[in-house]
């Protein structure tokens, strides 16, 4: 179900890349499944480098991303993607962590944050817009590169290739959480845990739609290249 070639830089836009890594093994539903991982890389217009959901460390990755720019901030997009910042943050001491509220308390992995990504309130307001989308388990923090037009999600839209799966059972459990390409969006469990905040979501999903994005990046499946509006109002439409 790999992304292959694996930790390597893929451009998407100018000043913008991401990183396909390996496959890693969630626990959903009571069941444990393997979820593909992703990493964006943004280049400031400074030529800072920010990681957005970090994927595995590895020395090469890393001397690629050197080649880009100096790595100056590290970021936990939402309170299940942060396992690879520590071995980041190790080897890169004086680059702060930024993350969504909560992340220290629920992190099943000791992780320092240096700055919690609240609300509107964007660490680069002018190059980056901000949302922090809440529900009762999980909260992301949602950018929207300008220049690029790029809007960058982690799981509030997963979109798996089902010829991708080689398990007839996860190619079933797929389809029916709602989360295969070319209809994917949030899961159904995780819809779920927005009951309370729908009207909230409905907001985000508002702006969202306002940014007008060209394109969707996100962590799980095929991410979307084009119609990023038209993606958005078909993947939320359960909302």
């Amino acid at each position: 179900m790999s992304y292959v070639p694996l930790n390597v830089l893929k451009p998407v836009a100018p000043d913008l890349w991401i990183v396909d890594g390996p496959e890693i093994t969630l626990n959903r539903i009571g069941l444990k499944l393997p979820f593909t991982t992703r990493m964006t890389v943004i280049r400031m217009s400074n030529g800072d480098l920010i990681l957005h959901s970090p994927v595995e460390f590895s020395p090469g990755l890393h001397s690629a991303l050197d080649k880009l720019g100096p790595i100056r901030f590290l970021v936990a997009p939402n309170s299940l993607h942060y396992w690879w910042i520590p071995d980041w943050k190790a080897q890169l001491r004086d680059v702060p962590v930024y993350a969504v509220p909560g992340l220290e308390k629920r992190a099943k992995r000791p992780i320092q944050v240096d700055q919690l990504l609240m609300d509107r309130q964007s660490p680069w307001p002018n190059e980056i817009d901000l949302l922090v989308v809440k529900g009762d388990v999980l909260t992301e923090a949602v950018f929207f590169h300008r220049v690029s037009r790029t809007l960058i999600l982690t799981d509030l839209i997963e979109n798996f290739e089902l010829n991708r799966i080689h398990s007839w059972f996860l190619r079933l459990l797929v389809h029916l959480s709602g989360a295969a390409d070319p209809d994917g969006k949030a899961p159904i469990d995780m819809q779920l845990t927005f009951f309370r905040s729908s009207q909230a979501l409905r907001k985000a999903v508002r702006q969202m739609i306002v940014w007008a994005p060209e394109r969707i990046i996100f962590a799980h499946g095929r991410w979307y290249e084009k119609d990023g509006v038209k993606e958005l109002r078909r993947a939320f439409r359960w909302v």
